[in-house]
């Protein structure tokens, strides 16, 4: 167990016995270290072996921020958010993000939380906004930041630490090693933390290859699905328009998927995440947006329908797959047309699914909408006991529930979805009628009209 009784306490409340080589490492190093560059690949824990540390160092009796964690993403601040509230400390988080409501975010940080997570845009718009304040935040994580770094962040992130007038501890994080570290941050001498398997690879992750006839790779994708025994998976491509085409396409052909991309809204991004989740749909559908940095659950099969121009994206991909002690397989689909990539072994076993024709199983769950979250203080616990009580569901009927600010969303076996609608249909949950009904699936917005 951890060296301090407090964070005991806290591996309990995550259901964790002890901690892996790397975060024993990282508790050292954050603790004593000025600058600490982590890397560690995706699912290795980077985010406890930040947080763990960071608990330690925070001071009751600071009634500001203390910790300021940058992400690329609102997913991955979510993710961290997520991983917090279930440590069960007493300090508070709030998570600020582009596409949140800010006036909800400025009325959040007039109780401000000890840790604050924002994607770097709207920080920087809640330090003009002098919405908390900047002289009490010591602490500074900079999560992928390689990704920000990508996503062109530049000019906010320096803006950000130049207006961190006490920092005194910086601690970097990221899944790839190849990476610059920009003169703006200041981490000078850092202590390096490098886990990220360089010449070996991972030893759990299979590879295989399909090889596909025509040039439209579809045909061969489908075929694939079919052979993986009605388990799900993640289909990575290059392009948005790619991704909504095979989702469509795949729907067609009676294989039930989503997909994901930058160019989506937030609460499309959002649904088609928790459908997945929950089980709703077996495949996503995404470009590298989700290649790291997503909660999203453990993986046995990852899929490049396009293969990505750089290795290190590539290496990303899989690592939605064998994470850890697991075993998992990539497959590449190829097609003869296709440029051959330098990173790429093509002498990797071949797969033959040409005579792959059952249809995976349809899902066993559908999502169902409420359209009430914390904000009006609904929990899941209220959810579960209104769809048992008055909706007569049995306890192995309900899936994963989410609880968001202002809407709810539940798994719900689908043959029970009926009969569960028809029971609620006049009836109040906590005193209040809510709009209860199935969560509409992703499609193209021409569709939709």
């Amino acid at each position: 167990m951890y060296k301090n009784p407090r964070s005991n306490n806290i591996l309990l409340n995550l259901g964790i016995e002890s901690l892996n080589e790397m975060q024993e490492m990282a508790q050292d190093a954050i603790l004593n270290d000025p600058n600490v560059l982590l890397l560690s690949p995706t699912g290795s824990g980077k985010t406890l072996a930040f947080l763990l540390p960071i608990f330690e160092m925070l001071q009751p009796e600071v009634n500001a921020v203390q910790c300021l964690i940058i992400v690329p993403s609102r997913e991955l601040g979510l993710q961290i958010q997520q991983v917090w509230k279930k440590m069960t400390t007493d300090y508070k988080v709030n998570v600020c993000y582009g596409g949140h409501n800010i006036e909800t975010e400025i009325k959040n940080l007039s109780n401000p939380p000890a840790i604050l997570i924002g994607t770097p845009g709207r920080i920087a718009d809640h330090i003009d906004r002098e919405t908390f304040k900047t002289d009490t935040i010591e602490t500074l994580v900079l999560d992928e930041f390689d990704k920000s770094l990508q996503l062109g962040f530049h000019e906010q992130m320096s803006y950000i630490i130049n207006r961190l007038p006490k920092l005194n501890k910086r601690i970097l994080v990221s899944a790839t090693s190849d990476i610059e570290i920009p003169k703006y941050t200041r981490v000078v001498n850092p202590t390096v933390l490098d886990f990220v398997p360089h010449e070996k690879e991972n030893e759990n992750l299979s590879m295989k290859m399909v090889v596909s006839k025509e040039k439209d790779k579809i045909g061969s994708l489908f075929q694939l699905l079919c052979s993986l025994k009605s388990e799900s998976a993640i289909i990575f491509c290059n392009h948005r328009d790619a991704a909504e085409r095979i989702s469509d396409t795949l729907n067609e052909k009676g294989i039930y998927a989503t997909y994901y991309h930058g160019g989506m809204d937030q609460e499309e991004r959002e649904r088609a995440l928790i459908q997945f989740r929950n089980g709703s749909v077996s495949y996503l559908v995404t470009t590298d947006l989700a290649a790291r940095g997503l909660d999203i659950p453990e993986m046995n099969h990852v899929i490049h329908y396009h293969l990505p121009s750089k290795e290190d994206e590539f290496t990303h991909r899989n690592g939605r797959t064998a994470r850890m002690l697991a075993s998992g397989t990539a497959y590449i689909i190829v097609n003869e047309s296709e440029k051959k990539l330098d990173y790429i072994d093509y002498q990797m076993p071949v797969l033959n699914v040409d005579n792959a024709k059952s249809l995976p199983k349809p899902p066993e769950f559908q999502t169902i909408y409420i359209s009430g979250g914390k904000k009006n203080k609904l929990n899941k616990i209220d959810i579960v006991g209104f769809f048992s009580q008055k909706g007569k569901l049995e306890k192995g009927d309900l899936g994963l529930i989410e609880v968001k600010d202002f809407v709810s969303f539940a798994a719900v076996k689908f043959k029970k979805v009926n009969e569960l609608l028809r029971n609620i249909k006049d009836e109040k949950m906590k005193g209040k009628k809510f709009k209860i009904e199935v969560a509409r699936n992703v499609i193209k917005k021409e569709e939709e009209k």
